[in-house]
């Protein structure tokens, strides 16, 4: 939106200006931004809402600029090409309220097709007044009381695709987790009353939005869940609303609830679909998060993608045109001309061949579930008199609890352990004896959009295989799907980092854990799991909070995952900077995230004492050999003033005795 909004004030009032576009990003931040700006107002958190509020009403995304994030933005009104012809230097000139002509055309000061957009004596307009006249900065670091941290819970939530009137697997459901963490102290951190913390959508990166899971603004739909919801899930949620009572993001804020027993405030079940409002493909819909008191002061604010996927699609093999004779029903391809329905329904009638009895064997337990529609015929005819399939129904899937009927394989299982001994359309191989996600990426989303993206999905040794098994491994019996999963301490532990969590692909069986300084919370949610994503770390904090969301680990190759972390300590990657939740750093020696010392200048005077008492403690993340390890790196570049002058250490650098001193003795 904020795009969109500098549309209305650039390219349409301003038609044919332009940017120096040989500049880079870095020349811009040092010469563009103004030195010493009194901690007022600034461009991102105060100037950008009012144009986005005053603007895409009437000029939407229409004008000849493209702006694409704030940065870019700024760029443009502040080193634009001169006007003299129009007495203005540019469209905003620091400290210069006569010759800024945004400002001027804002007020309708200087003739705007629109008119005013600013009343003179509005609280909008006084702001942009002040940034203006205090040297338009940019982004001022403030001093917040409260710090916001916002994440889903999954690296990729999965749907159908637009169709639901043949079967279903997922419906669109994304959940949306918060904590509010108060700054000062070091106690009673967690914000879990006395506040509003609520959801919008924003605009992605390249300024287009996500505001509903019906129509695109072309009339064409999105998807076609809410008619077949009922017999799907015995649930009839309104349009836009999805299976817990949540509503798609959209431009009018909505509110997460505090669950008490999780700790953490939640909006389940957001029915995202994969599509933009102009009807583009966006498989990261970016949502904004705001915590205000009870007088409804912003207290913090925060961006977070909801990844949603429809690349679960069956038809590289399924389809009546992919050629694949495999898989042709014995009553032959369906041909449905809707690709959607087409695959789907040769699924069915594959399944009715190998289980024709499935349905009327099955009947009195699907009634007693509220399923009184289904054909005893088979699945497809169910289908094709207008009675969608849940495959849940029959095959329990821990994503959907409480499906199932006792007898018949788990949906995961039944899954994987029937595929892995298919050839891979493409490669040749059984997909169960494939050593890469390539595999994986057949049903799973990846080939587009890169489900693993974040650190270890960088690393081309690290496959799905890693961490799962393979295919045999994921679909054997007694295995229960999206709980059975791999823990952080198979790959993080004893200062090693593996790139294998099992120790066998084929059985998937987890390397052992020789410590549990990195070890997910035992028992969570149910005795014998332990999930990353519901585990907890320093101060009752989530793990996903500061680390990312499964699969999305920071910092991720998609920009719009690292927004977040950007916004609260300046670079990517790990939460990982002290002062993102403590308004001064606390002095600790072992009391840090994962048993870690402060971090920064506090602890060059500190360290020596502590390192002399015990050495061995330095080890675990500093090396044996006390010359670093991947667990010393800097994550940003970073200063020190010692006795002997200043260090410098680039961002990753590994920190070792050996940068001041001539080892641990020296």
């Amino acid at each position: 939106m904020k795009k969109f909004c500098l549309v209305v004030l650039v390219s349409v009032l301003f038609f044919g200006c332009g940017g120096d576009s040989n500049r880079s990003n870095e020349d811009f931040k040092e010469e563009s931004k103004p030195q010493n700006v009194a901690d007022t107002v600034d461009f991102v958190n105060d100037i950008m809402p009012i144009l986005e509020a005053k603007c895409l009403r009437c000029h939407g995304d229409t004008g000849n600029y493209h702006v694409t994030t704030p940065e870019e933005t700024y760029r443009l009104l502040l080193d634009d090409s001169p006007r003299a012809s129009s007495g203005y230097a540019h469209f905003i000139v620091p400290n210069d309220l006569s010759h800024s002509l945004l400002y001027k055309k804002a007020l309708n000061i200087e003739l705007h097709g629109g008119g005013a957009i600013l009343a003179y004596e509005s609280n909008e307009s006084k702001l942009l007044k002040e940034w203006i006249e205090t040297g338009a900065a940019y982004e001022l670091k403030r001093q917040s009381d409260y710090t916001l941290l916002s994440w889903n819970d999954l690296g990729m939530h999965c749907m159908d695709g637009k169709d639901f009137s043949v079967f279903s697997i997922l419906p669109p459901y994304n959940n949306l987790n918060a904590q509010l963490i108060k700054k000062a102290g070091t106690s009673n951190k967690h914000v879990t009353s006395g506040v509003t913390i609520t959801y919008e959508a924003a605009p992605s990166l390249n300024g287009k939005y996500n505001t509903t899971s019906l129509f695109d603004s072309n009339n064409n739909l999105k998807t076609n869940f809410w008619d077949y919801v009922g017999k799907l899930f015995n649930a009839n949620p309104q349009p836009d609303i999805g299976l817990t009572g949540n509503q798609t993001p959209s431009r009018t804020p909505k509110a997460l609830t505090y669950n008490a027993n999780e700790k953490i405030w939640e909006a389940t079940g957001l029915p995202l679909t994969p599509y933009n409002d102009d009807g583009s493909k966006n498989f990261y819909p970016l949502v904004k998060v705001t915590a205000k008191d009870a007088s409804g002061n912003v207290l913090a604010t925060t961006k977070v993608v909801l990844p949603i996927s429809d690349e679960m699609d069956c038809r590289a093999c399924h389809s009546s045109t992919a050629g694949y004779s495999y898989t042709k029903p014995s009553a032959g391809w369906e041909n449905d001309p809707d690709p959607e329905k087409d695959f789907k329904y040769n699924i069915l009638r594959l399944h009715d061949e190998k289980f024709p009895n499935a349905v009327a064997n099955n009947q009195s337990a699907l009634q007693s579930k509220g399923y009184t529609t289904y054909d005893s015929a088979g699945l497809y005819a169910s289908a094709k008199a207008g009675n969608p399939v849940l495959c849940a129904t029959c095959h329990a899937s821990n994503a959907l609890p409480g499906t199932g009927i006792s007898g018949i394989k788990p949906l995961t299982e039944a899954l994987h352990a029937t595929h892995a001994n298919v050839l891979d359309p493409v490669s040749n191989i059984k997909l169960g004896n494939a050593a890469n996600r390539d595999a994986c990426y057949r049903c799973h989303p990846g080939a587009t959009t890169q489900c693993l993206r974040g650190a270890m999905g960088k690393q081309s040794n690290i496959q799905c295989q890693s961490c799962h098994g393979n295919m045999y491994a994921v679909g054997q019996h007694g295995r229960k799907g999206w709980l059975d999963e791999p823990n952080c301490q198979s790959c993080h532990q004893n200062g090693h980092r593996y790139t294998m969590a099992v120790t066998n692909t084929l059985s998937g069986a987890l390397r052992s854990s020789s410590d549990n300084r990195f070890a997910t919370n035992a028992n969570t949610p149910i005795s014998g799991v332990s999930l990353y994503r519901m585990s907890v770390g320093h101060g009752k904090m989530r793990c996903e909070a500061c680390h990312g969301s499964t699969h999305a680990i920071y910092p991720s190759a998609h920009a719009e995952d690292n927004i977040q972390s950007e916004m609260l300590q300046g670079h990517a990657g790990t939460i990982a900077e002290c002062t993102a939740c403590h308004t001064t750093a606390p002095i600790t020696t072992s009391g840090g995230p994962h048993g870690m010392h402060t971090v920064g200048q506090a602890w060059v005077s500190r360290h020596g004492g502590i390192a002399e008492r015990n050495r061995a403690q330095c080890a675990a993340c500093h090396g044996s050999n006390y010359r670093g390890t991947p667990l010393s790196r800097t994550f940003s570049a970073r200063s020190f003033s010692t006795e002997w002058g200043t260090k410098n250490f680039a961002a990753g650098h590994q920190v070792s005795c050996y940068d001041c001193h001539n080892g641990p003795g020296g």
